[in-house]
């Protein structure tokens, strides 16, 4: 039972101060989704549903530049192939929960998965901790999805700093994590194609899937040398 306790209140605690910035940023997609149109019942509802920042805000671009639904599907399952990923490195920590994995397995994304990976390599599996986490940012994401769809036009993202909430607060908290040199030759492999494509092809929607898709190749080719190499 205090087990259970403590793993409630530090997935709480570790999960809130990353929570304030998804609801930041989550009111900023809620403007933005209604400054594209999007109804008020829709915004949310894709919030509820989808519960992926960088799909949902790339969807709404597509929409306001007047994309078709087929390139809006296929740029959204190629955004969340990096889940698969995170799913398969997670999967030993929620082992546990046999019959809610399924449930967990839709929070699996990149806020949960930098919480969750270091719990679980610091005291092993806890399916409860990463649930907390989930539900955290589920209802933090929902509730500022909604107040921003509801406020609309009235504010301005972009000049209130909301757009920059949740990437400074994210890389804040992936600067400790950088200490392997896989996990180095990822972020700078990331960093470097994320500048360059974006000094070539500027404002271009796949450059985050290009980025998302061979910076993690180039960290596994790097884990696997230094393994031959042991």
């Amino acid at each position: 039972m205090n087990d259970k306790k403590s793993a409630i209140k530090t997935g709480f605690t570790e999960a809130l101060p990353l929570a304030v910035a998804i609801a930041a940023y989550g009111l900023s997609y809620g403007v933005l989704a209604t400054q594209a149109n999007i109804s008020l019942m829709g915004a949310v509802a894709m919030s509820l549903l989808v519960f992926s920042g960088s799909v949902q805000m790339v969807t709404v671009a597509m929409l306001t530049a007047g994309a078709n639904l087929t390139s809006i599907l296929f740029t959204s399952v190629l955004l969340n192939l990096r889940n698969l990923l995170y799913g398969a490195a997670l999967a030993e920590g929620l082992a546990p929960a046999k019959k809610w994995r399924w449930l967990l397995s839709f929070g699996v994304s990149d806020e949960p998965f930098v919480l969750g990976s270091s719990r679980f390599k610091q005291y092993g599996p806890d399916p409860l901790y990463f649930g907390i986490v989930v539900g955290t940012f589920y209802m933090a994401w929902a509730f500022s999805s909604f107040i921003g769809a509801l406020i609309g036009n009235q504010v301005d993202p972009q000049q209130w700093g909301l757009d920059l909430a949740f990437p400074v607060t994210f890389v804040a908290l992936l600067i400790p994590g950088l200490q392997e040199k896989p996990v180095i030759a990822t972020a700078l492999t990331a960093a470097g194609l994320a500048i360059g494509l974006e000094c070539v092809m500027p404002g271009n929607e796949f450059t985050i899937i290009i980025t998302g898709v061979l910076s993690p190749l180039v960290g596994l080719y790097v884990k696997r040398r230094s393994q031959d190499a042991e």
